[in-house]
């Protein structure tokens, strides 16, 4: 059935500031450029941005930044109509820091922000049942009323038809106990096709030992998350999915589906500038191959594309490439396939 849109997303949307001053400790940054983020944000730029038909569901401030985000979107030819502004809640921002190798500390501020505060109406002023894929970030399942408005807006979609995918997305610090999110995570799965994710990201999901379920808050780190990951893939995809995508960092991706087969796409090797936004990066150009019927290799391969390209790039959203970039970049490594 023909839709409106290839793609809707929800989720979190901000400010990112980051640091001009690449490889300085955070204590001695003197400048930062500012540019748009938020996980679900960036895929639907990244996905717009190589030609699918896009539409987000966050929400803004009446403030100054939420101006800011919504004049981005808009020049990336986003349909921003369905972002509601929410005079009693402000605009999320974050702050970034790059240190490669492996140091890329963030910020968030997020007290009383307009997107953890969108709600089932807001859902239904949105064209939900009109998308073929619906996607949204494990976040968003983190406060009410973001969380029923997610889970609304998943049970929505599933019914039109579409596609649902949970970018599981763990940020250990929007949690009030950590466990709690894969509490929340395991409750979505049932309305979930696609869940993508890193290992850390996948095992926090499942928690399944006994010593990590006795894990304080203050112990958790995003850094690392331990856990058996074949294990937690196949509970992942015993509660509802048809497939699990591991984003594996350098080596490319994993695509883990139900009838036990595992397809292994590689990365593209570059040299690292700032990992924040690759997986995001992926994630667009995964659901561009999908929504195109490429299968899960030449996907996952688009997507581990464009996360190689972002990786070398100051930011995130605002340096998504299109499809032409993409192209040449593949070129020398003999192409997708």
């Amino acid at each position: 059935m023909e839709k409106t849109y290839d793609l809707l997303n929800m989720g979190r949307s901000s400010l990112d500031l980051y640091a001009n001053d690449v490889g300085a400790p955070f204590v001695d940054i003197q400048s930062f450029a500012a540019y748009v983020g938020g996980s679900p944000t960036n895929i639907c730029v990244g996905a717009r941005r190589l030609g699918l038909k896009t539409a987000l569901l966050t929400a803004v401030g009446t403030d100054p930044v939420g101006d800011f985000i919504l004049n981005f979107l808009n020049r990336e030819g986003i349909d921003t109509q369905y972002i509601p502004r929410k005079p009693a809640h402000r605009s999320s921002a974050v702050v970034l820091g790059i240190e490669p190798p492996d140091k890329f500390p963030l910020v968030y501020y997020r007290e009383n922000c307009a997107d953890i505060n969108l709600t089932i109406d807001d859902v239904l002023n949105a064209p939900v049942d009109e998308c073929r894929f619906f996607q949204f970030a494990g976040t968003n399942l983190s406060k009410e009323p973001s969380r029923s408005a997610t889970l609304f807006a998943a049970e929505l979609a599933r019914q039109s038809g579409a596609t649902v995918v949970l970018d599981v997305d763990f940020r250990p610090d929007q949690w009030h106990d950590v466990r709690a999110f894969g509490v929340q995570i395991r409750a979505a799965l049932r309305l979930v096709d696609v869940v993508i994710g890193t290992q850390d990201e996948v095992n926090a999901a499942l928690l399944t030992s006994p010593e990590q379920m006795k894990v304080s808050h203050s112990q958790m780190s995003d850094a690392h998350v331990a856990g058996d990951t074949d294990q937690a893939i196949r509970a992942l995809l015993a509660a509802g999915p048809q497939a699990v995508v591991l984003k594996v960092g350098a080596l490319g991706a994993q695509v883990h589906l139900k009838d036990g087969q595992t397809i292994h796409a590689p990365g593209f090797p570059v040299e690292v500038y700032n990992i924040l936004g690759a997986g995001d990066a992926f994630g667009g150009g995964f659901l561009y191959g999908l929504a195109h019927d490429w299968g899960w290799y030449k996907a996952a391969r688009l997507g581990n594309a464009c996360g190689a390209i972002v990786v070398t790039r100051h930011g995130c959203a605002n340096f998504m490439p299109t499809l032409a970039e993409v192209a040449a970049f593949v070129a020398p490594y003999g192409g997708l396939d």
